[in-house]
């Protein structure tokens, strides 16, 4: 069942970034593949910790989310032949700007999302001292 669902979500992960591909074409600098970058380390992030607690989805669905659609939406083969695609047409600091939004922009965007997840899981709880 877990290989139906990776699956099931991997199909709408890699349409949705095969979308937002042809939606953003047209410029050397590989804005797409950034885009999905930093939208699946949020989405990871927000989805495994808020649907984990809130939802009664199973573990086995949960992972086909995380591993099916977040791992087919997202691409770390196409971002690193971008950077050394820039690096080898001459773009040394626009590719080493890109590596570094891609890797700073991802960890921020992992923690945004586990502020926003807590943030919404902890709303409307009150603590009593």
């Amino acid at each position: 069942m877990y290989f139906l669902y990776v699956g099931l979500f991997g199909a709408l992960g890699g349409m949705c970034r095969y979308a937002i591909n042809l939606w953003m074409t047209g410029d050397s600098f590989p804005y797409a593949t950034l885009t999905v970058n930093l939208i699946g380390c949020f989405l990871l992030a927000f989805l495994m910790q808020f649907l984990a607690k809130k939802s009664r989805l199973s573990q086995v669905v949960l992972n086909g989310i995380g591993t099916g659609f977040v791992g087919a939406f997202t691409t770390f083969s196409a971002f690193s032949v971008d950077a050394i695609q820039l690096f080898q047409n001459g773009e040394v600091l626009l590719s080493l700007t890109y590596i570094t939004v891609s890797l700073i922009g991802g960890l921020l965007m992992v923690k945004l999302g586990y502020m926003l997840s807590g943030y919404l899981l902890n709303r409307g709880s009150h603590d009593v001292h």
